[in-house]
């Protein structure tokens, strides 16, 4: 058994993060003392191995734990399928390391959009989605999607976006504020409403994953100020508790 400080030293992932994990039923400790710490065997520590090797791969944290909860999950299959999406991403590398070396002796005016062309890493990515299903969240967002032009999707990004700055305005007031708790409540039922239903389970998980996840965070904190995504953290959390 290890301990959760253990596991973070010898795997990268931030204590932090583990415990993230552990709240949207990711990555459960194998049980925890009476004293409340966090304890895991190797069992535990496998099913980490799998989830970094699927973040590694781009893979949502919702959609690999759709993966590894499915009643059909295979290690071996999903090893196989992680090895073949690595191979993929390793031939797109080389080939636009090759494409960049071209440029450095025949000069920048070459050109070749193909190495560029990611289609058959994404078709692939597809196939191991279809293969253990997508969760409810994600198959309604997908739906929604599918009607939705690229001038909506700028209108989205600009609009949440948005409320986010508006969160970020309310900073020098407590995250319990009234104020800033209407704006929770505004930032979830624009979820609801644009993208699928975001009950308050899932909205808390977005809330830690606005803090865990670097891309959003910068990007949260690039519109809000410094210091915006943990406070809609904190802001979501006792939205979510009440």
């Amino acid at each position: 058994m290890r301990t959760v400080k253990e596991v973070s030293r010898i795997t990268g992932v931030s204590v932090r993060t583990l415990h993230y994990y552990d709240a949207i039923g990711l990555l459960k400790p194998t049980k925890v003392t009476e004293a409340g710490y966090r304890m895991y065997d190797d069992t535990a520590l496998s099913r980490l191995q799998n989830i970094l090797l699927f973040r590694e791969l781009q893979f949502p944290l919702k959609e690999i734990k759709v993966i590894l909860d499915s009643p059909s999950f295979s290690q071996e299959e999903a090893i196989a399928q992680q090895i073949k999406l690595l191979e993929l991403q390793y031939k797109h590398i080389g080939e636009l390391i090759s494409f960049a070396r071209e440029i450095q002796t025949k000069g920048v005016r070459t050109m070749n959009f193909e190495v560029f062309n990611t289609n058959e890493i994404e078709q692939y990515k597809e196939e191991v989605k279809a293969k253990w299903g997508h969760s409810k969240a994600y198959r309604e967002y997908e739906q929604r999607a599918s009607s939705q032009s690229e001038h909506n999707y700028d209108k989205f990004a600009d609009e949440i976006m948005s409320l986010f700055t508006k969160l970020g305005a309310l900073k020098q007031f407590p995250p319990t504020d009234k104020a800033v708790q209407e704006k929770v409540a505004v930032l979830q039922s624009y979820i609801n409403e644009n993208f699928y239903t975001c009950n308050n389970e899932i909205l808390k998980e977005l809330g830690e994953m606005y803090v865990c996840d670097e891309r959003f965070k910068k990007n949260i904190d690039h519109f809000g100020g410094e210091g915006t995504a943990e406070f809609v953290r904190q802001a979501i959390s006792v939205y979510c508790d009440k």
